[in-house]
């Protein structure tokens, strides 16, 4: 190692042993105008020429001469002695001169007007205590089921176009999900595609598992997903028998949520959030929900039996299947959960908890397995009769906002959109705002996904 050259020592404090001192630790004072030093300022790097002038050095080591040369008298000189004289003695008598006073006492005065001057050129504005909770400068993480298409791709764009936001994109076709993201020009950056099949509680798991040896943080997670299948005569099952509505939108979202929940404990995001998609058809307050088949669960019978068309029925209320009420039930199931998690949870952990209705997206592929006729008027007759038609892209960003919106932090509350597009939270149907059955939904699917 290069041996170092000797400093040139200022010659403000003229103490004789002073002069000998080569050491920067021992004597830091340095009179050189060409020397240029990186200096940290929170998180800014900033380069100052250190010249005679002593202010901006005083500014980042307040007090400088007073504490650098109290400590090493204290510590490096305390059993020292040089050329037969006690070094320590020496030094604490010569700095305590008239002149030395003197310089300390401007040194001083300069500190203040040193800081001042820095802080103004250098700080940036970041990390900031705030009397409404913490702040943070990283991207939020939030992942969106159901984001190859339709409202989880739009509400992912919405959110990545902002460039605050980290989605994953939690798909079961992978390869479908990353074409989507290119074509709707998501940049790389801003995404993660990782693949989720919530019609199998082992591949929810899988994907719990996956997200936590990513290590990424876990701030919002939207359940969007869904399947409708409103023609169907005969019921489909999941991996482990269940109807396939109930079991993909409400069972699987269901154990998804539990899964992650000490995932959105650990956030230190402003505003952690767990979003649950409902719908106005489960809602049998509205126009909408009072088209027939209207959700109901009854009894519960059949989500009690295990919805596996063997020794109960594949319907909630145990009746015969129908799967444009299938999917009411399960959408009733998803508010009901979303009002659960609030009351269980939002005051231990600070989670927000909603659910929303993001109007009504007509054109969207959950339509896909409807018959040829309805998918050709459903869109005009939204648009032009009722007025209730909402773009992918508008929906998506309606979605976006109960994620990040900082006027959308209340929980327990289920958030609609007038006309005008303004926020406002909604009323639930009775049976969807029913405390009892809440509480009954949330353990039969503890039992079903062998959480209980």
């Amino acid at each position: 190692m290069a041996a170092h050259k000797p400093l040139k020592l200022t010659p403000l404090l003229h103490c004789p042993l002073l002069s000998k001192i080569r050491s920067p630790e021992q004597y830091w004072l340095c009179n050189t105008t060409t020397t240029t030093k990186k200096i940290s300022t929170g998180n800014s790097l900033t380069n100052i020429s250190l010249g005679t002038t002593m202010a901006l050095q005083a500014a980042f080591l307040p007090s400088a001469l007073t504490l650098r040369k109290e400590a090493m008298l204290n510590a490096s000189t305390k059993d020292t002695a040089f050329m037969g004289i006690s070094l320590s003695d020496h030094l604490k008598s010569d700095c305590n001169t008239p002149a030395i006073k003197s310089m300390r006492e401007h040194n001083q005065r300069t500190t203040a007007v040193g800081v001042r001057a820095q802080t103004a050129v250098t700080t940036p504005s970041v990390n900031r205590a705030a009397p409404e909770g913490k702040k943070t400068l990283r991207k939020g993480s939030v992942i969106v089921t159901g984001a190859s298409s339709g409202l989880g791709l739009a509400t992912a764009k919405a959110l990545a176009d902002t460039g605050k936001w980290h989605v994953i994109m939690a798909c079961r076709d992978f390869l479908k999900a990353e074409r989507a993201a290119k074509s709707v020009g998501i940049s790389k950056e801003n995404y993660t595609v990782m693949h989720l099949d919530l019609a199998s509680l082992d591949s929810v798991r899988q994907f719990v598992d996956n997200f936590r040896r990513s290590e990424r943080p876990l701030d919002v997670l939207v359940c969007n997903a869904a399947v409708y299948l409103p023609t169907a005569k005969e019921p489909t099952y999941t991996a482990e028998g269940f109807e396939l509505s109930v079991g993909t939108n409400h069972l699987g979202h269901f154990l998804l949520a539990r899964l992650l929940l000490d995932d959105l404990k650990k956030s230190d995001y402003p505003s952690k959030r767990l979003i649950i998609v409902g719908s106005i058809t489960g809602n049998t307050n509205t126009l909408a929900g009072n088209v027939p088949p209207k959700a109901n669960l009854g009894d519960m019978r059949g989500l009690a039996g295990g919805l596996n068309g063997l020794n109960s029925s594949s319907m909630i209320d145990g009746g015969e299947f129908d799967g444009a009420k299938a999917y009411k039930d399960s959408k009733v199931c998803n508010m009901l959960t979303m009002q659960e998690f609030h009351r269980r949870y939002h005051e231990e952990t600070g989670i927000t908890f909603a659910s929303l209705y993001p109007g009504c997206i007509a054109t969207t592929g959950l339509f896909r397995e409807h018959i040829p006729l309805f998918r050709l008027l459903f869109p005009p007759f939204q648009k032009y009769i009722t007025k209730g038609f909402v773009s992918e892209e508008e929906s998506g960003k309606r979605l976006a906002q109960v994620v990040s919106d900082p006027s959308l932090t209340k929980s327990g509350v289920y958030w609609s959109w007038n006309k005008d597009s303004a926020s406002f939270e909604n009323q639930l149907s009775q049976e969807a705002s029913d405390v009892d059955k809440a509480r009954k939904v949330w353990e039969l699917s503890e039992k079903l996904c062998g959480l209980a």
